[in-house]
């Protein structure tokens, strides 16, 4: 089974609003309706599982009826002390009904342009492998500092240096297994979904990622999504 893992527990108020970013309307939806029907539409995308509040999971529900078509929703998974620990609960949940062979494609909810060429190619590579990630080049000169930005130690070269993307894709018990390793401490120093997979050897493969699938974080990034929605129409 392939389920999408969505991560809709933040509560992120860096953009001024008096709401999470992923609950924002833009052009009259919630920003997180957006991948929800993507995913929900995709073929090759069998369940869906989403991690949020219960505050906002009514709001959710909402977006379902409108979105789901395809019925695809499984439940609600707590959210964590920090986004690993979400992930692990929503991995907790996934594995009561998803056998571990299968594979957990786990992305934001604040990233509402995820296209289905790129779930596709994420899905489809990561057959035959323990995971994926999606990575972008490094355009700009890459260098190392020991002293904290006071002064360069060395220039790296970019042609070996990746910049790691979303959405990831994992299998579901191998990952599980490489996070519950993380506990009871570690797991809350985490920075990102894949770091887990390379602490415990996991073979994790890359791919080209997409620009266009950025993540609102800020104002700028959230008027970025109302032009695009915009020049659409």
């Amino acid at each position: 089974m392939k389920v999408a893992l969505i991560l809709s527990g933040g509560t992120g108020l860096r953009l001024g609003s008096d709401i999470p970013k992923q609950y924002i309307e833009v052009a009259g939806r919630p920003i997180i309706s957006y991948c929800l029907e993507t995913l929900s539409s995709h073929e090759e995308v069998e369940a869906l599982q989403i991690v949020a509040d219960p505050a906002w999971q009514d709001l959710i529900r909402n977006c379902l009826r409108q979105t789901d078509s395809k019925k695809k929703f499984r439940g609600f998974s707590e959210p964590g002390e920090n986004r690993q620990l979400s992930i692990f609960h929503g991995l907790q949940d996934i594995r009561t009904y998803a056998e571990d062979s299968g594979y957990v494609f786990i992305h934001d909810a604040a990233r509402p342009c995820l296209s289905p060429e790129q779930i596709t190619d994420c899905l489809q590579g990561a057959e035959g492998h323990e995971g994926l990630m999606p990575v972008l080049p490094m355009k700009d000169t890459v260098y190392t500092s020991l002293d904290g930005g006071k002064s360069v130690a060395a220039l790296l070269d970019r042609s070996t240096v990746y910049a790691g993307q979303a959405p990831e894709v994992f299998r579901i018990g191998r990952y599980y297994e490489a996070n519950q390793k993380l506990f009871p401490d570690r797991i809350r120093q985490i920075n990102g979904s894949t770091e887990p997979a390379v602490l415990d050897g996991m073979e994790i493969i890359m791919i080209p990622g997409d620009e266009g699938n950025f993540k609102i974080t800020t104002k700028a990034d959230l008027e970025r999504f109302r032009r695009i929605l915009t020049e659409k129409t």
